[in-house]
């Protein structure tokens, strides 16, 4: 830097009331003689230009991908140490093996980019295998080319960059490949290898050399780290680890009614906003408090049926990953049995899967790098009319498509009543206390957000941590009160689970044709505006605009929350008989500020 740009720096850093230290190992001028500009541009009037593209390409391309192990670092972009320095070296071994074999007497190893210490250290193992090995990378940087004796770049090539994440299609340049080589191995990680590639660079090389190998690194992605308490969530650090964006600071929260008006518009997605937390009142609170005290008992032993069903099946290696927010405290609840009666410390993690969107594939990437895909098992807490469940099956094949893992698509749930899943601890449609109330039950998290205006590519999908609701905070107590009951339902549990487990369990999909026949009947004519289930019509009423609830004759005071907040809400409540579920929310199929419900009362 010139005395004028070190002066300028020093009074920037003044205006900002900072300190600018600069610390460089080396430091020089450039210059050249007078006329050097002239010489030049002599010199690039006599420059032949780029290669000829070959009529006929006369080499051919040979394909590795799998010969650079998954996990081991290509070079020091995300942080290198030293054991990344010996695990590359012996994976490059391995690839300059599988080239050898194939290779003649002249091979250039050609990296792209910044991708140049992996093409470095395969160039050097493939020195010992084969006569004469160069190395040289791709660049975004023009360089003049002049086929003359003596001058450094004698040849160059012009092409497209490959790599979506560049900033733009190119151009992009190689120099001094046309120099005779038998062989030319393009290293490239998996982002570019594209379509792109090979109509672009490789159709180049292929007029320039014999055989063209494209050796395919995995591309290296670092993983974000999850979250746990107290930091992020009222759980205990080793009750869960939340594999959620923290977004607390940012205010998400809008009115229902607003909500509901931009999703059905088709003009906003459910998952880019949260509604408003509801509160409860002392009421209400102690209709929790009385469903807990009577609910207990049957939900543990529904945990330890459902728990012990899945260790019969995937072992004691057996991962959780709760779908947040509804699963994670019945992730919780098979943990603490798993430990309770097994002795078993079993990893428990909450992801995200969003409706319409599929699940948080960031998060797969972390549950893959850190434990065996196969083991990992999905919870929920019960089943409605089966979307997630579905949702869940097409999302995780087309993560194990693109990742290569081996993901199960299999949910366990609590309860199944819409018999949508073959790993469950019952099919009862009765209430999960946790239904009842929003984050104060679930370790003070929201409900998760997928909003690509906050987000950015790489990280987690998103949640809230409501500290400031702790001191009506229940999640623990929630917890507590389940497990107290463990002791008074293991021996039930040990002696009905294997047969649970031998019975027929295959899904019937009851549920959804419930749900199909419903919307017609009502006029609705959109199946995810009906809610089936305690649990559903429960987070209808607390979160959406509801048009009525729909309740079985002998549903009993298992629905008296569920009444208590139709009632506040002025939502018609209708006996319907034959019902598959105890109770069904509607909502609203054409919502507008001020529209009647299925009574003609005003839907908001």
């Amino acid at each position: 830097r010139r005395d004028d740009d070190r002066t300028a720096m020093a009074r920037f850093a003044a205006e900002l009331g900072a300190r600018v230290d600069v610390v460089s190992l080396a430091a020089g001028t450039v210059s050249w003689p007078a006329g050097f500009p002239a010489a030049v541009a002599a010199l690039a009037d006599r420059t032949p230009g780029p290669l000829p593209a070959a009529t006929e390409p006369r080499a051919r391309v040979v394909r590795h991908v799998g010969a650079w192990p998954p996990g081991v670092r290509e070079g020091g972009r995300h942080g290198f140490t030293t054991a990344d320095v010996g695990a590359a070296r012996n994976a490059a071994a391995a690839v300059a093996t599988a080239l050898a074999g194939d290779c003649g007497e002249r091979v250039l190893v050609l990296g792209t980019e910044e991708l140049m210490y992996a093409p470095t250290l395969i160039a050097l193992e493939l020195a010992e295998r084969v006569a004469s090995v160069r190395v040289s990378s791709t660049t975004r940087s023009p360089v003049l080319v002049v086929d003359e004796p003596g001058y450094p770049i004698r040849t160059g090539l012009t092409f497209p960059s490959s790599d979506p994440a560049a900033d733009g299609p190119g151009p992009r340049f190689a120099y001094n490949v046309g120099d005779g080589f038998t062989d030319v191995v393009l290293v490239v990680d998996a982002d570019a290898d594209t379509p792109e590639l090979q109509a672009g660079l490789v159709e180049q090389l292929l007029s320039c050399t014999e055989r063209v190998h494209v050796v395919v690194l995995p591309s290296h992605r670092p993983l974000p780290q999850p979250l746990r308490g107290p930091d992020f969530g009222s759980y205990a650090p080793d009750e869960v680890a939340w594999l959620l964006t923290d977004l607390s600071a940012v205010a998400l929260e809008a009115p229902t009614e607003e909500r509901e008006e931009a999703i059905q518009a088709g003009g906003a997605h459910y998952a880019e906003s949260l509604p408003v937390e509801y509160q409860p009142d002392a009421e209400y609170q102690q209709l929790f408090e009385q469903a807990l005290d009577e609910a207990a008992a049957r939900i543990a032993y529904a945990v330890g049926v459902v728990t012990e069903i899945v260790l019969a099946e995937r072992g004691p290696s057996s991962v959780l990953a709760s779908l947040a927010r509804a699963g994670t405290p019945v992730g919780v609840l098979m943990r603490r049995w798993a430990l309770y009666a097994h002795g078993l410390t079993l990893p428990h993690y909450a992801v995200s899967i969003v409706r319409g969107r599929g699940i948080d594939v960031q998060a797969l990437r972390y549950l893959a790098a850190q434990h065996t895909s196969s083991d990992v098992v999905f919870v929920d807490g019960w089943t409605g009319k089966g979307a997630i469940v579905r949702e869940l099956a097409a999302a995780v094949h087309e993560a194990n498509r693109t990742l290569g893992t081996a993901f199960s698509p299999e949910l366990a749930v609590l309860a199944d009543p819409g018999s949508c899943v073959s790993t469950f601890g019952t099919r009862e449609d009765f209430l999960v206390p946790s239904a009842c109330l929003n984050s104060t039950v679930s370790g003070l998290v929201s409900r998760t957000v997928l909003n690509w205006e906050i987000l950015v590519p790489g990280q987690f999908h998103g949640a809230k941590f409501y500290r400031d609701l702790a001191p009506v905070d229940v999640s623990g107590h929630f917890l507590d009160a389940i497990a107290a009951r463990f002791p008074d339902v293991v021996d039930e549990v040990v002696r009905d689970w294997p047969a649970s487990q031998a019975a027929d369990r295959a899904p019937t999909w009851a549920g959804w044709a419930d749900v199909e026949a419903l919307s017609e009947r009502y006029g609705i004519g959109d199946v995810t505006l009906v809610k089936p289930g305690v649990g559903e019509t429960t987070r209808v009423l607390l979160r959406r605009v509801p048009w009525a609830v729909l309740v079985r004759p002998d549903a009993g005071p298992e629905l008296d929350h569920v009444r208590l907040l139709a009632e506040r809400r002025g939502v018609p409540v209708h006996e319907v008989a034959g019902l598959t579920y105890r109770c069904v929310g509607l909502i609203h199929p054409r919502y507008t500020r001020g529209a009647t419900g299925a009574d003609g009362r005003a839907a908001s």
